[in-house]
């Protein structure tokens, strides 16, 4: 946890104001521990009370996936074999989503959607200045809570309405190729660094969160990035 002592004082910038904390999530809209570490992230950042600004970060889980989707029940059977015998993860991370105030229902899942639509929505906030974490927040509930297809280009101007986005430009967006490219070559970019999996968490470009970690862990590494060189922590490259 980070510490109160009065003689250790967060980074500041040239101007004496609270350096910023800047996090990059590499997450991907229809990934269950990517819908909790959010919600562990939000934790975090609320604890370390500092400013912060959140980037998301485009990933596809299944990138092969076809443009109209799959049906969960074969999806689940080509990736892991007999689906019955997912019923325990499920329940578990059922159990744990309830501590996080995230109430998986698989049961309204009818398809596993190709992300790529989603990823582009979040683009397209970003570049207009909206608050990406609460579209994400719309999404991964939409998805898992609600049962939408997230790649349905209806659904996803209507998420986009409610943070102020134009259904007209929504549309726009997603028909305009250029855009298309720009979300696969900033994925592209993540891939060739190593990232083979989500959510992962790059802290002030400096250190990497892999997985959806406690929320304690998050709070952990905001302070050996807010501390510097003084805190009593190691800085390591990658937290696993």
């Amino acid at each position: 946890m980070i510490s109160t002592s009065p003689e250790r004082k967060p980074v500041a910038t040239k101007d004496g104001s609270a350096a910023t904390l800047q996090v990059d999530v590499i997450a991907d809209l229809v990934c269950p521990w990517c819908y909790l570490g959010k919600r562990r992230l939000a934790d975090a950042l609320v604890a370390v009370r500092g400013p912060s600004h959140v980037r998301w970060v485009p990933f596809q889980l299944n990138p092969a996936m076809p443009e109209q989707g799959m049906p969960l029940e074969d999806y689940l059977r080509e990736r892991f074999g007999d689906p019955a015998a997912l019923e325990p993860a499920m329940a578990e991370l059922t159990r744990r989503g309830r501590a996080e105030g995230v109430h998986f229902r698989f049961d309204r899942i009818e398809r596993i959607p190709n992300t790529l639509n989603a990823h582009r929505l979040m683009r397209f906030a970003e570049l207009s200045g909206l608050n990406t974490t609460a579209i994400a927040e719309d999404l991964l509930k939409g998805f898992f809570e609600e049962g939408l297809n997230i790649a349905d280009r209806d659904v996803l101007a209507e998420i986009g309405g409610r943070q102020g986005m134009p259904a007209a430009d929504v549309f726009q967006t997603l028909g305009d190729d250029n855009e298309r490219q720009a979300v696969l070559a900033q994925e592209s970019q993540v891939r060739q660094t190593g990232v083979n999996g989500v959510p992962d968490f790059l802290i002030n470009h400096r250190l990497l969160v892999v997985g959806a970690q406690s929320t304690a862990t998050l709070i952990d590494v905001f302070d050996r990035v807010m501390f510097g060189e003084e805190s009593n922590y190691p800085v390591s490259e990658t937290l696993h």
